[in-house]
């Protein structure tokens, strides 16, 4: 689809009293914190492993590839982006090496007060860690979970490759494509 554009998808303000959080310790490498993006309504959430780039070098706004190839995705298989909300296990985009099991599991309270407050009708998983950090599960992956609905935490929740593994790997397109096709289907029943 060579006239899809991709656009930016406004920002939840992160909740007043968590802006300034350390708990997990991102804080000490500059990024600010993410609280999610898209209809904080909408009946699908989406989750990622953590917030992408936002701005170019001169503080100019973007939508970076993940956003880019999950719109152009969502666009051809039919779901609106109104029906979409996507966060993050991370709130804050990692710069340098962190303790990857400690900081997930603090910040999966952060996902799991969002879940609480929103009640999305479907989680979709998107890329390992995601998957690996919301099932609460290192042994499972993308590749063998693909494809079906799971009762995660008493949500519907499917999975997918992550966009920047699909824009690398352009052989995963027509699985992601397949996967969001079941999302499509299924959000047309929620």
């Amino acid at each position: 689809m060579t006239d899809f554009c991709a656009s930016l998808w406004p920002e939840e303000p992160t909740p007043e009293h968590l802006k300034n959080c350390s708990e997990c310790g991102l804080y000490k490498h500059g990024s600010r914190m993410i609280w999610g993006e898209g209809n904080p309504e909408a009946p699908i959430m989406i989750v990622l492993d953590n917030p992408g780039a936002r701005e170019d070098r001169d503080n100019k706004l973007f939508a970076c590839g993940t956003r880019q190839t999950l719109q152009k995705a969502a666009h051809e298989v039919g779901i609106q982006i109104e029906d979409l909300y996507v966060t993050f296990i991370l709130k804050r985009k990692p710069t340098r090496a962190y303790d990857k099991e400690q900081t997930r599991q603090v910040c999966m309270n952060h996902l799991t007060q969002q879940l609480q407050t929103k009640q999305p009708r479907m989680i979709v998983c998107l890329g390992n860690v995601a998957v690996q950090s919301f099932f609460q599960n290192s042994e499972v992956d993308v590749k063998s979970l693909r494809g079906k609905v799971h009762d995660v935490h008493g949500y519907q929740t499917t999975v997918a490759y992550h966009p920047l593994a699909v824009r690398r790997r352009p052989n995963l397109w027509p699985l992601f494509i397949e996967d969001l096709k079941l999302v499509a289907s299924l959000g047309a029943r929620l």
